[in-house]
């Protein structure tokens, strides 16, 4: 920030945006006096923030108008909202302080402006004259902790903060790097997954969209024109698709809307990420919304209607049954309700067709917000309480004496990204259970008790152990016996953190034996292995598994328990050697700011392996060196958004030595021929020059897919080898994969 007295375009930039924020608020408020009062907090906040000015040189109070513009756009809050958001910064950046916003405009909106305050101080909490690399918890993590404790006061803090995150997220090209790499990180660790779950898409698709263009902005500048041109080529054939369907429901009575929507390019790029394909084989690349509003005096429900429209326009085209998506009967925990399908058009491209009512509709866009006001208004849903619990769950989450705040980040972190299944009681009632959860994991959110006494299952009418993993769809019984009590086992299989906890309470009784027996389990693995159980080693282990307070008998009780497995153990302390095979200072890597000499050590991350030119982040470690990963590195995310100040920008440098060569995965599909094996290798040893390390290649039925793994000497001769192999007769798509 800095200070200058503002100008006259200053001036008439606050009144534009003003003007527009007064009119949206103008729609949501329920009466003049609480317009009076997003008046009253805009000229407060308007005159606290004067001539102060953000980075990007607009007047500073453009922020807070924007957040109010999100709060009551994009996510349809009330006026109490609107003042906080406009009032959001005013504590931390000025003289006032809460007791004086409570003072002017009441409890709740100082109560808020509170919660606000402190996120904020967490999230910039970034100070370097502590040595955290060598603390044993995250100061930025026990802060987050501190955070979500606010959704215990109120959720519209939370939904406050997305707000502002979303606009920092829009200026963000106005950041130093370091400080744009952790603010992204934390956006797609704890933001993004706040928004999908609180039903916030919109907002998540488009901080999505931002987080690539700056991790890989070749990657997105390629998906966009690619986007772009596919438009202009298909456009009038999306129309000639949309006209059948605009008149048969026209025909049938139907008040509703048409909206054309394409695939952002954050989710087109992670299609490609994690499927293998290329842009052309996305093939969901259009969709369509149907929004439609009952009739009012209608005898068909909101779900019959949505089957209705179905049945219409899969009779005008051909649909994918494996594509069908009905979360109207099923809906999604937080909320979302629709009819999903993908049809065929007559020109031959396949078009996803969304089904919504307008309350639906209104749910999908605005989230929580949404569901909470069809409530009030007296609306009642088969789905009403699946996201009321969720925020329970959440909050008994966090006041659990027992999770520290690392731990917290994660469970909260893996339950926000977690997708859920539906499985069924004998009785034939419906429950969600996370994807990938064992028969005892269910059996445990039905009852503790049911879970406790559990010895096995009927999945489907058949015999099923507890570890058995369940599907969609199945028929679950579980079965118990009197006597039964948990296993240390158990722990081995179970997949969600209540069961686990339940389980973990239960041997509680028993932690001193436990943590003796883990002791011992440990001494005789390290001595097997070559290892002393000094306290050198015992530190290092306390830190990579984040022992609360450091505590060793709650190592050993870990171990004794199974929750860590020695043979885990042994493997870090092998990971956690400095490979100087892999390490280098200058002329690989060089300093932003000063192009000078850096005299950092740097360590190839051996999770996604960088090559030069790619881009990169680096996370600086407890022994002085510097770890690089690619920016779009889950790992990466998931540190920087625990620890934001131990980020770095490293750069590549120019001159770089031509032996040194990195490892590379190709993978490769596509039609086989006699002889293409040899035309692939030939061009890559000969013609590129470059070493094959392993090929793997499986044909049949006339098709053929695998992989190549290569040594390259940085990215540019990767990039021109994929294009070049892409143009060989018969390759349907080359893509660069991970080394597994």
């Amino acid at each position: 920030m800095s200070i200058s007295q503002f100008t006259e375009k200053d001036y008439e930039m606050i009144r534009e945006r003003y003007a527009e924020l007064l009119d949206a608020a103008e729609k949501r408020c329920a009466n003049e006096e609480e317009l009076s009062v997003v008046r009253k907090a805009f000229d407060f906040a308007n005159e606290a923030h004067k001539n102060v000015r953000r980075r990007s040189g607009d007047p500073y109070i453009i922020h807070p108008i924007a957040v109010a513009n999100i709060v009551v756009n994009d996510i349809g809050l009330g006026y109490k909202s609107i003042v906080a958001a406009l009032l959001h910064d005013v504590v931390e950046d000025t003289n006032y302080t809460i007791e004086d916003i409570g003072n002017l405009f009441g409890a709740k909106v100082a109560s808020l402006v509170d919660g606000l305050t402190k996120i904020k101080n967490v999230l910039d909490n970034e100070d370097r004259s502590k040595n955290h690399l060598k603390e044993e918890s995250s100061i930025q993590a026990e802060n987050f902790k501190r955070i979500l404790l606010t959704m215990n006061d109120d959720v519209r803090v939370v939904l406050i903060k997305l707000a502002d995150r979303l606009h920092n997220c829009r200026t963000i090209e106005f950041m130093p790097e370091y400080k744009r790499d952790k603010i992204l990180s934390e956006t797609m660790f704890i933001f993004i997954p706040l928004a999908h779950r609180l039903g916030l898409y919109e907002m998540k698709s488009e901080m999505e969209n931002i987080w690539l263009k700056y991790k890989e902005p070749d990657a997105y500048k390629e998906i966009c024109g690619l986007v772009d041109r596919s438009l202009s080529g298909q456009k009038h054939h999306i129309d000639e698709f949309i006209e059948p369907i605009n008149e048969s429901l026209k025909k049938a009575g139907f008040d509703f809307i048409i909206r054309k929507r394409l695939k952002s390019p954050y989710s087109i790029w992670h299609k490609m990420q994690t499927k293998n394909v290329t842009f052309d084989q996305v093939y969901d690349l259009y969709a369509l919304r149907i929004i439609f509003t009952p009739s009012p005096d209608g005898t068909e429900s909101e779900r019959d209607m949505c089957y209705h429209i179905f049945s219409i326009i899969t009779g005008l085209y051909r649909y994918k049954p494996d594509r069908v998506r009905d979360w109207v009967k099923n809906p999604k925990s937080n909320g979302y309700e629709a009819l999903h399908c993908t049809l065929m058009s007559n020109s031959g491209i396949w078009i996803e067709v969304q089904i919504r009512s307008k309350r639906m509709d209104d749910i999908a866009e605005k989230g929580i917000a949404a569901h909470w006001s069809y409530k009030k208004e007296g609306y009642i849903s088969e789905n009403d309480s699946e996201m009321d619990k969720w925020l329970a769950k959440v909050k008994e989450i966090l006041v659990s004496p027992d999770v520290n705040a690392l731990e917290l980040l994660d469970i909260i972190h893996n339950d926000l990204v977690a997708s859920e299944i539906t499985v069924f009681t004998p009785k034939g009632d419906q429950k969600s259970v996370h994807k990938g959860s064992t028969v005892l994991d269910f059996a445990y959110q039905i009852h503790t008790e049911i879970g406790n006494k559990a010895i096995a299952a009927k999945v489907n009418m058949k015999l099923v152990p507890l570890s058995h993993v369940l599907k969609s769809g199945d028929l679950v019984e579980i079965i118990t016996a009197e006597n039964e009590h948990p296993k240390k086992e158990w722990l081995q299989f179970l997949q969600t953190r209540h069961a686990r906890s339940i389980v973990l309470d239960f041997f509680k009784g028993r932690k001193k034996e436990i943590a003796e027996m883990g002791e011992k389990m440990l001494g005789e693995h390290l001595v097997s292995q070559g290892y002393k159980l000094s306290h050198d080693t015992l530190g290092v282990l306390k830190e990579k598994y984040n022992i609360p307070g450091g505590s060793l008998d709650e190592l050993y009780f870990k171990i004794g328990i199974g929750t860590i497995k020695v043979s885990d153990v042994t493997d870090f302390l092998i990971e956690s050697r400095v490979d100087k095979s892999h390490s280098w200072s200058f002329p690989w890597f060089r300093k932003k700011e000063t192009q000078k000499k850096d005299k950092n050590e740097y360590v190839i991350a051996s999770c996604c392996k960088p090559i030069p030119g790619d881009p990169v982040i680096g996370i600086k470690n407890p022994d002085g060196t510097v770890t690089v990963h690619k920016k779009t590195c889950p790992v990466a995310d998931s540190i920087a958004s625990m620890h934001g100040d131990w980020v770095v920008v490293p750069k590549w440098g120019s001159n770089v030595e031509e032996k040194q060569e990195f490892p590379v995965r190709l993978s490769i599909k596509g039609i086989d021929r006699v002889g293409l094996v040899n035309e692939l290798s030939r061009y890559i040893s000969l013609v590129m020059g470059v070493n094959m390390r392993k090929v793997y290649l499986s044909a049949g039925e006339g098709l053929f897919d695998g992989y190549i793994d290569l040594y390259v000497h940085d990215k540019s001769v990767l990039d021109r080898m994929v294009k070049k192999l892409s143009s060989i007769e018969g390759i349907q798509s080359v893509t660069r994969t991970d080394i597994i």
